[in-house]
């Protein structure tokens, strides 16, 4: 197909793009080995911002990563080929982060500051490689663990999900002829645009792509991303992957993660340390960061005890982003509490990401308009929902809930209790003493499913 010409907003010349048939480039597998990634950019905007902060205060601090299938029901092990999998971490290993990229994330403004990555930190950068792998079958899944070096093992996290997704849609689909695949992206398409013709009604929305790490594909994903760009306009304010957002010029999103405070706690000596080690991952974080960056993830050990224990400063950042409590709920927690430090709610920040579907986005751009600032952030409804899209019946194209997360630091067991107890990870006895030091109060159990 022709290079698609477009003009920007007022009227100037725009980029033009070539668009690819997915469904063809899936089918024509002609070559030895086809890499599902092909850039150490094709990850997660905070895992860079989140390396930058490890690799300048903790560069001896150790993390071992590993895989979890919440969804034990299907047996990874099976679907997917052992060698097929270890040729594609193997590919990611041998990347390395290229001169345009370098000069990219050094020259590009983020969140309105130029030079948010220091030179030092983009010098080691240069130099960079993913580190090894264990990979392991046992009883159907596989055992995927990344050890060594926390500021190495951090970026296994992205692509080794990205990489185990894709090779599942592969393998799903690698009986469809041409014709079916047609009729698969058709309608997987088809369901997205009529996702984004119902978003569009939505006064002041604000939503971004989250949905890097369970794709159904790269190709797919950077089409959800191009139809929100063209869909929605300026309501699509950029997605957390940093290679779409250099290649489609849009903001690249995204602040910390879970692992900061898994790692901080896993580290401490006694249970006082403990409890105060969600707060000084936050003040470390603004030692590098500020402005819009100063997002709080509150629910590591739950978000009830979270802010129980809160140091009032911590009411003076930006926003929150409440994972994994249902998200009126959250939201009407996390507000009260400004209230009663005395902050007005509309002058803040929620930003919801948990397992959003278009209903769940509506349902609480509906409730909380007008209330506060909100923005949501998109991940794998958007990017792997081709549920009922087959020609023909089929389970192995729908979506999983596939995790990577910290393990351990410098031997120490790492733990995650979640709002959602079905989304703790951890050894039983360490899950046990955080739940004893930070209560269960709040915590409420939902199935997961992506």
């Amino acid at each position: 197909m022709p290079p698609v010409a477009a003009a920007s907003a007022n009227g100037g010349p725009r980029r033009t793009m070539t668009k690819t048939d997915i469904a063809r480039r899936v089918y024509n597998h002609a070559w030895k080995l086809d890499p599902i990634v092909r850039s150490l950019l094709d990850t997660d905007f905070y895992k860079l911002l989140m390396l930058q902060m490890i690799w300048g205060l903790y560069p001896k601090v150790d993390a071992t990563f590993t895989l979890i299938n919440r969804a034990r029901s299907v047996r990874l092990a099976d679907e997917i080929d052992e060698g097929e999998l270890r040729e594609q971490l193997d590919h990611a290993r041998t990347l390395r982060f290229t001169k345009k990229e370098m000069i990219w994330l050094a020259g590009n403004t983020f969140y309105g500051r130029k030079q948010i990555f220091q030179p030092d930190f983009l010098a080691w950068l240069a130099d960079f490689r993913l580190p090894e792998y264990e990979l392991r079958k046992r009883d159907g899944q596989y055992e995927l663990d990344f050890a060594g070096p926390w500021m190495y093992t951090t970026l296994w996290e992205i692509p080794a999900l990205a990489i185990i997704n894709e090779l599942r849609s592969r393998a799903a689909m690698k009986s469809f002829g041409p014709f079916a695949l047609d009729v698969l992206y058709a309608r997987a398409k088809a369901k997205m645009w009529a996702k984004t013709e119902r978003l569009r009604e939505l006064p002041d929305l604000k939503i971004s792509d989250f949905g890097t790490r369970r794709r159904h594909s790269f190709l797919w994903q950077r089409w959800c991303v191009e139809a929100l760009k063209e869909g929605i306009g300026s309501a699509f304010t950029g997605t957390s992957n940093v290679l779409l957002a250099m290649d489609t010029d849009l903001e690249a999103l995204g602040t910390n993660a879970h692992e900061l405070p898994m790692v901080f706690a896993a580290l401490t000596d006694s249970d006082q340390d403990l409890l105060r080690s969600p707060y000084r991952v936050l003040e470390d974080w603004q030692r590098y960061y500020g402005g819009n960056l100063l997002i709080v993830l509150p629910d590591t050990f739950g978000t009830e005890a979270f802010l129980r224990n809160a140091p009032d400063w911590v009411a003076d950042w930006t926003g929150f982003r409440p994972d994994s409590a249902p998200p009126i709920e959250g939201g009407e927690r996390i507000i009260d509490w400004w209230k009663k430090k005395g902050h007005d709610p509309r002058q803040k920040l929620l930003i919801f990401s948990d397992g959003l579907d278009v209903d769940t986005i509506i349902d609480t751009h509906r409730h909380f308009h007008g209330k506060v600032r909100m923005s949501f952030g998109w991940g794998t409804n958007l990017t792997n929902d081709f549920e009922e899209c087959a020609p023909f019946e089929t389970n192995r194209l729908n979506a999983i809930s596939l995790v990577c997360k910290v393990a351990d630091s410098n031997g120490r067991p790492a733990v995650k209790l979640s709002d959602n107890p079905a989304k703790a990870t951890g050894e039983p006895e360490a899950i046990e003493r955080y739940i004893r030091l930070f209560g269960e109060e709040g915590r409420v159990e939902q199935a997961v499913y992506v």
